[in-house]
């Protein structure tokens, strides 16, 4: 990810076509490790595309990816009472999980 962001950095400086060179001293000014065989795959990759139809078919590749947020896509899909239901449903846990705590521990706060 770092040699990607190097990559981008120099493109943004305005290097059109950074060399493998360019992408170590931009790492090596940040203190991170340039690994030569992640810079050669990167540039193998990209030479001659264009950066933003990269970054256009990048974007494609992840909106199709899962990432979770079952309440927060229950919530936009449903409307607020989904949402409401499971901040309720977690207020409960907490209250059954700090009793449980003091019994795991074999005696309870106010115990002699």
């Amino acid at each position: 990810m770092k040699v990607v962001a190097a990559y981008l950095l120099a493109l943004l400086g305005g290097n059109t076509s950074p060399s493998a060179e360019d992408l170590k001293t931009i790492l090596g000014s940040v203190g991170a490790d340039a690994d030569e065989a992640r810079i050669a795959l990167l540039l193998s990759e990209v030479k001659g595309k264009d950066i933003t139809e990269l970054i256009a078919s990048g974007r494609e590749k992840l909106a199709s990816v899962p990432s979770g947020g079952g309440v927060a896509v229950a919530a936009s899909a449903g409307g607020a009472a989904p949402a409401a239901a499971a901040a309720e449903t977690k207020k409960e846990e907490k209250v059954e999980d700090k009793e449980e705590s003091d019994e795991e521990m074999g005696f309870g706060l106010f115990d002699e």
